[in-house]
């Protein structure tokens, strides 16, 4: 019988992560977006807090929590703002995960500690401009310099986040490195660190929403980085990928969860403020009704993550659940997004009240890492129908 209830060690998590998101990113986070500006301090403190390390070992810096411990963090920070929420999930499951479930000791010693602390960001390097759901259309290469000892990139990457940062110390980059005895294309992994001659970080996009989060194109241009650099086992890029995707869908449905949430309490806080026709607009059985269904979506969102991430902390199968919770929970984001914004009135569409925001950022949870089209087909295909 699954029990969602939180342990005591979960449930202080849980309140210390609200505690700062209403105190700290709260009061400052609206000018940081607003300007297109990364909060490097409120970064800064979420390192402290051990926030990056939550799901990684004692002995590499990490927390020693599990992925539902980093569910629980992202849906706490994403009530407030998922700019700084995004910032933590990729970091996490996009930047660290892969060094830590690929890597070799020597690449787990070298990063893991300082990815753990928030001293510095990692990035996944996947998306192309001409390939988007179909990422096995990779066309960035890299060629083995056996002389030099040496990897030789060429080609470009789109929509990477936490990719441009001051703080930034690599990008993962998923390249052809060769064709397989059956002609099919050999897609490995390697570590490009930040800086590295023919690595090139494009200007920051012109975003409809998470405008306090970074994200770049990247190019690389004869890029040389060491043999070593190899991430896990060549030919396995896209196998690691796809495996990396499947958590990373369960922690981007913990964030989509938390804006579901932060629509419902910011629009139940408008509710019972705003006046009219001499009465709280809140007794009014149309906003009544519409705040009942945007709780109900928050909730069902809340159990379908938690559902999908305690298969995964069990060892048990898990894929078919973390696609039920990503497709779920976006577009619950989405609905409540907009009817907060519609119960807010005039007021929704200021960018200075919370769910103007909240509309802005939920759009992109229904397209990244998976978008509903492909969460669909692989739950159809879980159900063994679909093709």
């Amino acid at each position: 019988m699954l029990d969602h209830r939180l342990g005591e060690e979960h449930d202080l998590l849980r309140e210390t992560v609200r505690e700062f998101a209403n105190d700290v990113v709260a009061p400052v986070i609206g000018d940081y977006y607003e300007r297109h500006a990364f909060p490097y301090p409120i970064i800064r403190e979420m390192g402290k807090m051990g926030l990056f390390g939550l799901p990684f070992p004692e002995e590499y810096g990490g927390m020693g929590g599990d992925y539902l411990a980093l569910g629980i963090a992202l849906e706490e920070l994403a009530r407030v703002d998922s700019s700084v929420a995004i910032t933590l999930e990729a970091g996490v499951s996009l930047g660290a995960m892969p060094i830590h479930k690929f890597g070799t000791e020597e690449q787990k010693r070298t990063w893991l500690p300082r990815l753990c602390g928030g001293e510095i960001l990692g990035a996944f390097g996947l998306t192309e401009p001409d390939g988007g759901s179909d990422a096995g259309a990779t066309r960035t290469t890299a060629r083995l310099d056996e002389a030099a000892g040496e990897w030789v990139i060429n080609g470009s990457k789109c929509f990477i986040t936490n990719s441009g940062t001051d703080i930034t110390g690599f990008v993962t980059v998923t390249a052809v490195t060769g064709t397989d005895a059956d002609g099919r294309r050999q897609i490995s992994t390697i570590i490009v660190p930040s800086g590295t001659p023919g690595f090139t970080v494009a200007p920051g996009y012109s975003k409809v929403g998470w405008n306090a989060s970074d994200t770049h194109e990247l190019a690389f241009d004869d890029c040389r980085v060491p043999q070593a650099n190899l991430l896990g086992e060549l030919g396995r890029g896209y196998a690691q990928f796809l495996n990396i995707l499947d958590e990373g869908r369960i922690a981007i449905a913990a964030l989509a969860t938390g804006l579901a949430q932060g629509c419902v309490d910011e629009s139940v806080r408008y509710a019972g403020e705003r006046k009219a026709f001499g009465k709280p607009i809140g007794a009014n059985q149309a906003i009544a009704f519409k705040l009942a269904d945007m709780e109900l979506r928050a909730h069902t969102a809340r159990l379908a993550w938690r559902h999908a991430a305690s298969k995964l902390v069990h060892g048990e199968p898990f894929k078919h659940e973390a696609a039920l919770a990503k497709l779920y929970t976006s577009e619950a984001a989405v609905d409540n997004a907009r009817e907060a914004t519609q119960i807010h009135g005039g007021y929704g569409f200021m960018n200075e009240y919370p769910v103007a925001r909240f509309w802005r950022d939920s759009k992109i949870l229904e397209i990244g890492e998976g978008t509903s089209e492909v969460q669909r087909m692989l739950i159809a295909r879980g159900l063994g129908v679909g093709g």
